[in-house]
């Protein structure tokens, strides 16, 4: 009885929407504002959510990229920062910030405390939510913004927008490349692996399970099921009610995950260039391993930073130089779809 079964699924979805949402609720009082300037939200702004710790190096160019492409205000959640973040976020005048001590882990990894901020000031936007080591790209990005894309959506009845994650790393042993604060991240990362990617399709959410680029190669080859998850939905047009389930990979109500053509064309996507490699990535990994906050079981991962920490080099012959996104299209990595 196929109709059966999908009415448990709805009926289950239904619920564990209104927990998380109740959740997100809870999870308020774990937020301090430190300064809100959301009263200058327009109706038709698009924003970003993030949440953050200790990445002064990354923020300059993740913010100036973003506001190019049309993002109007960031909403930003700052976790124990001692780097310096919560000073350069409070000082930029298109932020909202928030701070907290509580646990990362605990809180969805920061999903309650932005599915609160999205509830209260998202609502009816086009709204972004991206880790500060993201850098989202999509076809015409570079002569297109934003608004230009969201409104395409809006007219072809789209409320969501899925893109791959790709993974970018240098040529040579991590902890040995420079960077600055405020340098584009993909001068000193500019390779990135083509073409070890599998898809699946997970029918419950309706939403994509795509594995595989670099991390899958070098740290989970042993166990490729554990690799991370390379899809993302990250622009959505928000409603109070919509709440994510894991990270940005999946959504509810779950028609927002559907963000693929099951009929053989090609849905229109995007790019979320990964900046997690840059230098600093050596000396964070054996921090990360001892506050055990970035997973669920964090004990299954400690060979990963453990690798890390080993200050690898990540490039092999098959790597491939990144040119920029029509390159990307070419490969079959993201799609202009019917925006043309």
């Amino acid at each position: 009885m196929v109709w059966r079964t999908e009415a448990a699924i709805r009926y289950r979805q239904r619920w564990k929407r209104r927990r998380l949402l109740y959740r997100a609720l809870r999870k308020r009082r774990q937020l301090t504002p430190v300064i809100d300037r959301t009263a200058q939200i327009r109706p038709d702004d698009i924003l970003a959510v993030s949440s953050v710790r200790n990445e002064s190096a990354r923020l300059p160019f993740f913010l100036e990229h973003h506001r190019k492409l049309g993002v109007a205000h960031f909403l930003f959640v700052d976790n124990c920062s001692d780097d310096g973040t919560d000073d350069y976020l409070a000082a930029q005048p298109d932020v909202s910030l928030w701070s907290t001590p509580h646990s990362y882990r605990l809180s969805r990894f920061g999903l309650d405390w932005l599915t609160w901020l999205q509830s209260q000031y998202a609502h009816g936007h086009w709204c972004l939510m991206l880790d500060a080591d993201e850098i989202l790209i999509y076809p015409h990005h570079d002569t297109r913004p934003l608004p230009a894309l969201t409104d395409w959506l809006d007219r072809t009845g789209r409320q969501s927008f899925g893109t791959l994650m790709l993974d970018l790393y240098p040529k040579g042993p991590l902890g040995t490349q420079t960077y600055q604060p405020g340098d584009d991240p993909m001068q000193t990362l500019c390779w990135f692996d083509r073409g070890n990617y599998t898809i699946r399709k997970q029918p419950h959410l309706q939403s994509l399970w795509i594995q595989g680029g670099v991390r899958a190669r070098c740290f989970f080859g042993a166990n490729p099921r554990r690799a991370p998850t390379m899809n993302k939905v990250p622009l959505v047009k928000w409603h109070w009610r919509h709440v994510y389930v894991n990270s940005s990979h999946a959504l509810l109500p779950r028609h927002l995950n559907r963000v693929y053509d099951e009929d053989g064309g090609e849905e229109t996507s995007g790019i979320l260039l990964h900046t997690k490699f840059l230098p600093e990535i050596v000396a964070k990994s054996a921090e990360e391993k001892a506050r055990r906050e970035h997973f669920a079981n964090s004990a299954l991962y400690d060979d990963y930073y453990d690798a890390l920490a080993d200050n690898p080099d990540l490039w092999c012959e098959r790597s491939s130089r990144l040119t920029g996104w029509r390159q990307l299209e070419a490969m079959g990595l993201m799609s202009r779809g019917n925006w043309v």
